[in-house]
Formats: structure tokens, C-alpha cells, sequence
């Protein structure tokens, strides 16, 4: 917290009126409400939610709003928000194999059981700016089928029943599991760390590590092996009833990385994991998650660190767009006293230096 600002209250209180004002803009034209922001601008309210670490699609409207669509400044209300919420207890971890799947890919397979389903994408559609949009469009209604029963396995699953991939990493259910948002970062860290650090990051930075990985800044050649978007239900074990509950269904993305590994003196051949999970539809950032994901495990996988994607503490030292937002944001604020410190040893120096340049000049005249 900077408190070095002493005075200046009437021109902070005119500042905030001002913000108000500019967030209104223009009086004629309709206010946005929440709703509208929360359905029409779903996929900025996904990330906020996901790196503001709390599922509420309303208050993460609320916060755009706030933030005039600063998707930054959004997540740290939303980040602010949570950390006054009292804390009941840990859900089950939930299980995305029995999602409801609204959308499913697979790089890796063109058949796979239960399908393919493209779902809602931009992966097909033309990227020119639709005029009709800004007419008040109405589009027409999805087209609509029974929904099927047919199991939906994860692709990394039809890979393990051969001993294609390494089996999935087991956590010991009786091993506390660490927690960013109330403990300091050290390292090393695990992976039960990381991972956390990975869904809270700034969307951006994964995305240019996971793409210097793919450029050769890391070595792990990927293929998509499987991303699905979908609904799962979120249950918590009451005591007094003995057995979980459920609380209700929350919207996830999940990305599994299939990466080549070459093995080593101990371990045969076979493709590793990348892994990425995030709320509601948020692909770029769960794939570029399960790309870091897989270059963050190269020591435990035996191989030479060299990549920026690779260093733990590169990577999770850095990530925090809030944190990172702290830092760059301060400068704007007075620094006054160290600047004019700075000044007087800098005239300092000068002075130092031109009287040790005019010395010699003097010496050569005096002979």
C-alpha cells in the first residue's frame, strides 16, 4: 500500500467524480446493465472470473462495469471481493469426466466415442466485421437435438488403456494441498501449486510462454489432445450428513496437452501431459496453461532446463497481472523525495567527473 501521499484530497475526491462521469459516458445512450454485460460479453466475464478466483458471473459483470472494461483492473476488484468472503470448508474435486459437455475437440482423433462437438467457436467463422451486428441483429435459433447419453472418455484415457502416455499424476488425498490466495510463494513448488499459479495468471503472459514453446524455447512438441467446455456439478462433503451434497453446476474449460517425450535411462518412450483448467469457456487460456503446464515439468521429467517456459520461478514470479499491475502502475505515483535524491548525487557525479577532466588539461598547461 502506498501511503507517502499526504495531502491532495479535493483534487482525488474531483478525480473519482470525473471517473464516475467518463464510465456513464454519453446520458442518451442506454446504461449497460449487468445482465447484458454477464450474456453478451460472456467470455470477458469468464477470464475475470478465473483469474479473480471466484465463480460469480454477476459480481464479475459488476466489475467490468466498475473498471470500464479494463479486464485487469476487473480482476483485482473481484480479487479484492473474495478476499472478505468467509471461508466454509473445500468442495470434492470435481470430476470432468462426467460433464455436460457443450463443447468437445480432439486434435489427436477424428473418432472418438461420444464425438466430436464444435459447440459455440470462432474457429470456423470468417474473421471480417459483421455490419449487421451493429443493426440490432437478431440471429436465428441453434439448431437443437436430443442430448445423448453416450459416455464422453477423455482422449488421455483411451491413450493410457495402451501405455501411450504417463499415467495421470495421483495425489495423495491425505497430503494438505497448497493455497496461493493464504500462503507466500516458495520454491520449489509442486505441482498442486503451479497449477493454481498457472489458472490465476494473466491470460497474455501464458500465451506468449506457451508459444515460445511451440517455437523451440522449451522443446515439448504438442498436440491438442483433447478440450472440453461443459457444465460439471460441484458437491461438498457435509459431516453432520456423512456424505457429499450437491451445491450446484459450475461452467469449466479443460485442456489435455498430449506432448512427445523421448524417455531416459529409467523410462520408455511415451507421451506426457499438459494440463489447463479454467471457468467457464476460456480455450486461448487453458491450452496455453496445459503448454506451460508440460514445460514446467521438465526437471521431473529429466530434462535440461533452458527455456524461459521451463524456469518455475521465472514463470510464477511474473505471471500476476495484479501483482504485475502493481508494480508498473506505481510509477504514475509521486516519487518525489527519491527523485530528487537521485538528481542531487547525479549533478554529484557530474561535477566530479568535470573537474577530473579540466585536472589534466591544467597539468599539461602548467608544463
Amino acid at each position: 500500500m502506498y501511503v507517502a501521499v499526504k495531502g491532495g484530497e479535493r483534487a482525488i475526491e474531483n478525480a473519482h467524480r470525473l471517473l464516475a462521469h467518463e464510465r456513464r459516458g454519453d446520458r442518451d445512450v442506454p446504461e449497460l446493465s449487468l445482465a447484458q454485460i454477464a450474456e453478451q460479453l460472456s467470455l470477458g466475464v469468464d477470464r475475470v472470473m478465473t483469474e479473480g478466483s471466484l465463480y460469480d458471473r454477476e459480481l464479475a459483470a459488476l466489475a467490468i462495469k466498475q473498471a470500464r472494461g479494463d479486464l485487469i483492473e476487473a480482476i483485482f476488484l473481484v480479487r479484492a471481493f473474495r478476499a472478505t468472503l468467509p471461508r466454509f470448508g473445500a468442495t470434492e474435486p470435481v470430476d470432468t469426466g462426467e460433464m455436460q459437455v457443450r463443447r468437445r475437440i480432439s486434435s489427436t482423433f477424428k473418432d472418438i466415442p461420444g464425438g466430436q462437438i464444435l459447440g459455440p467457436t470462432f474457429d470456423y467463422t470468417h474473421r471480417l466485421l459483421d455490419p449487421q451486428l451493429a443493426d440490432g441483429f437478431v440471429p436465428e435459433q441453434p439448431a437443437t437435438s436430443e442430448a445423448t447419453q453416450a459416455a464422453t472418455p477423455r482422449v488421455t484415457d483411451i491413450l493410457g488403456r495402451d501405455g501411450l502416455i504417463e499415467p495421470s499424476p495421483a495425489a495423495d488425498a491425505a497430503a494438505p494441498v497448497g493455497d496461493l490466495t493464504r500462503e507466500p510463494l516458495s520454491f520449489p513448488a509442486d505441482r498442486d501449486l503451479r497449477l493454481q499459479n498457472l489458472a490465476r495468471a494473466d491470460e497474455g503472459f501464458l500465451l506468449a510462454l506457451g508459444y515460445s514453446s511451440q517455437r523451440g524455447y522449451g522443446r515439448t512438441h504438442p498436440f491438442a489432445g483433447e478440450i472440453r467446455f461443459g457444465e460439471v456439478e460441484v458437491e461438498f462433503f457435509a459431516e453432520d450428513a456423512g456424505f457429499a451434497v450437491p451445491l450446484g453446476s459450475i461452467e469449466l474449460t479443460e485442456c489435455q496437452m498430449v506432448n512427445q517425450f523421448k524417455g531416459s535411462a529409467t523410462e520408455a518412450p511415451c507421451f506426457t501431459r499438459g494440463y489447463g483448467l479454467a471457468f467457464g469457456q476460456s480455450e486461448r487460456k487453458t491450452m496455453s496453461m496445459a503448454l506451460v503446464d508440460r514445460s514446467l515439468r521438465a526437471r521431473e521429467l529429466g530434462e535440461e532446463v533452458i527455456a524461459p517456459a521451463q524456469d518455475e520461478e521465472f514463470v510464477m514470479s511474473h505471471s500476476d497481472n495484479v501483482q504485475a499491475t502493481g508494480f508498473v502502475e506505481h510509477l504514475k505515483l509521486p516519487h518525489y523525495v527519491d527523485f530528487q535524491s537521485e538528481l542531487g548525487l547525479l549533478r554529484k557525479l557530474r561535477k566530479e567527473f568535470a573537474e577530473a577532466s579540466e585536472a589534466p588539461d591544467m597539468q599539461e598547461a602548467a608544463e
